[in-house]
């Protein structure tokens, strides 16, 4: 099962890789290769999105927000029109309240 969810094999691999298992000397039985092959196909999104939450080390960005403004008032003439950026971000860890940039 490692080596499946390892390879996030499809429907074509998984037959194929489950015939070799079978047809190897000590492998499985057919009976456990059809359990494995429906066992996959019912969890195969469940464990995929669990190996990649597992390989994130840090945050994550959960969502994002910009615009560009312009300055319309400012103590120095030169400063007027000049275009500010605004970017907000917002991050979190998985499993974890997400907090603002």
């Amino acid at each position: 099962l490692q080596s499946i969810a390892s390879a996030d094999m499809d429907l074509n691999q998984l037959e194929a890789f489950l015939t070799a298992q079978t047809k190897k000397q000590g492998g499985i039985t057919s009976d456990q290769a059809a359990v494995i092959a429906k066992f996959w196909k019912n969890h195969r999104i469940k464990i995929h999105e669990s190996l990649i939450n597992q390989s994130r080390w840090d945050n994550v960005l959960k969502n994002m927000n910009w615009r560009v403004d312009l300055k319309s008032q400012s103590r120095h003439i030169d400063q007027i029109n000049t275009p500010v950026a605004i970017v907000e971000m917002e991050l979190g860890k998985n499993g974890q309240v997400s907090f603002l940039l």
